[in-house]
């Protein structure tokens, strides 16, 4: 065990080299993955390590906004019993958020802030770099050598060298249609497998819709899903992620007013379409 993972599990400050640093905490959601078998396998088999010579890989995601990037991710984390820490980047994101940000503590003196990329490091837990395709060059820069066979950091702001846990993973989500930044060809080869994710079958989707909402009625359910499905034949990016907000939606409004006419329910449906996503969504409406 490397002297940064000389630490209980649950404290929140670790010294590394002399240096104190203030770890973060897990995320807690209600994640459960409802979707295709296949990619779930395909992740777990990126994170095994089959030798003592071997390493894990370090998958990349791909799909459209709302297909469950995040959420696969999270799910095969827990389904390793391991902690799991999301970073949300953006096109802001520096180095040093990325790593170790110095912060001034209450009696005016410079403390150390681990992200939750670094806690993950340090704990063996899962980090999730979740819409990764926006962050800059310079960022990406930052994580090279944990990318590859080194599997350490260096953060110049806090002056150490920090290596990985052996049980620590890392893999990074992107949009496939919301590129920001052009990702360079050296941090490419280092993000592998890329595993797509594509949208759900019915089946699958209504399942999804239930498993959010399992107070709605399944008629509004059965509507939404068929809304969906159709969305995907016509090439819309359309997600279960709107299903869900137009079913809420829906169901709301039908609560309030009372609504038992078939015809006022319908209506009520194709508002909450029109209010979630806008008028063009009609056209997937028979």
């Amino acid at each position: 065990m490397t002297e940064a993972n000389k630490h209980h599990e649950h404290e929140s400050r670790v010294n590394i080299q002399g240096v104190e640093i203030a770890l973060g905490f897990p995320d807690v959601l209600n994640f459960q993955w409802i979707g295709q078998r296949d990619v779930m396998e395909q992740l777990l088999a990126s994170w095994l390590v089959i030798d003592d010579d071997d390493i894990p890989l370090n998958p990349r995601l791909i799909g459209k906004p709302g297909v469950g990037k995040t959420t696969l991710a999270y799910a095969g984390a827990k389904s390793l019993e391991k902690d799991v820490y999301i970073f949300q980047c953006t096109m802001d994101t520096r180095p040093e958020d990325l790593l170790i940000t110095p912060v001034v503590d209450e009696t005016g003196g410079i403390r150390y802030v681990a992200s939750p990329l670094v806690t993950a490091m340090i704990r063996g837990g899962v980090c999730i770099l979740d819409e990764a395709n926006r962050m800059s060059e310079k960022s990406w820069a930052s994580l090279a050598p944990l990318l590859d066979t080194r599997r350490y950091i260096d953060s110049i702001v806090a002056g150490l060298k920090i290596q990985a846990d052996p049980g620590f993973r890392i893999c990074v989500t992107m949009n496939d249609d919301a590129s920001t930044f052009e990702i360079p060809e050296y941090i490419h080869s280092r993000l592998q497998p890329q595993i797509y994710l594509d949208f759900p079958e019915a089946d699958e989707e209504r399942r999804i819709l239930r498993e959010n909402l399992p107070f709605v009625d399944d008629n509004i359910m059965d509507y939404v899903v068929a809304f969906l499905q159709r969305s995907h034949a016509g090439n819309e990016n359309y997600t279960v992620r709107d299903g869900i907000n137009i079913a809420r939606y829906a169901a709301k409004r039908i609560k309030s007013l009372n609504a038992v006419d078939e015809r006022n329910i319908e209506n009520l449906l194709r508002q909450a379409i029109v209010m979630t996503l806008g008028d063009e969504a009609l056209e997937h409406v028979l």
